[in-house]
């Protein structure tokens, strides 16, 4: 009950999220650049939810962002997996109590969305490429995402850790001697 719960808790905050990325960060940009949210949405979520509860979270909202925005559909879908994989990874390799750690997470996981994202999208429609403006476009939203990062960190962390016991149950046995 406590997961459904969480889960809808999650669905919730996709809206929400998707509402801010539209509408608020189009007024509040840096050089017209506005952060991507879901990828730190979906970089929190499998880092405390785990990577069973990442990915297909990560499948899901790319193909409803695919739908909705109407580029490419699949592209958003295989990046937004690919970020919950790394978050599952992420989780069990590195500790989640550093802002530091926090903001190194985000940037690679910005990076590797943005370049996967690029690459697919330009094998797909066959487009020039074009190192420089991406690069340009790249560093600006790694910048605004981990500063959201830094604000948003003491918040993520407590509500993560809460998720986490909720999502992974803890199998300790104990013997008694």
């Amino acid at each position: 009950m406590k997961k459904a719960f969480t889960i809808f808790l999650l669905i919730i905050s996709f809206l929400i999220l998707y509402f801010l990325q539209v509408n608020f960060f189009s007024w509040f940009t840096i050089a017209g650049v506005k952060p991507n949210l879901f990828v730190i949405f979906i970089l929190f979520i499998s880092l405390f939810a785990g990577m069973k509860v990442g990915i297909p979270f990560g499948i899901i909202m790319g193909f409803f962002l695919d739908i909705i925005i109407g580029k490419n559909i699949g592209i958003s879908a295989i990046m937004f997996g690919i970020i919950g994989f790394v978050g599952g990874y992420f989780d069990k390799n590195f500790s989640k109590d550093s802002r530091l750690t926090m903001m190194l997470m985000v940037i690679g996981s910005t990076c590797l969305f943005e370049i996967g994202s690029y690459v697919l999208q330009t094998v797909e429609l066959s487009l020039s490429v074009e190192i420089v403006p991406f690069l340009q476009i790249l560093w600006k939203e790694v910048l605004f995402n981990t500063i959201l990062t830094i604000l948003l960190s003491p918040l993520m962390q407590k509500l993560g850790y809460k998720m986490e016991d909720i999502f992974k149950e803890q199998k300790i046995l104990t013997k008694y001697f």
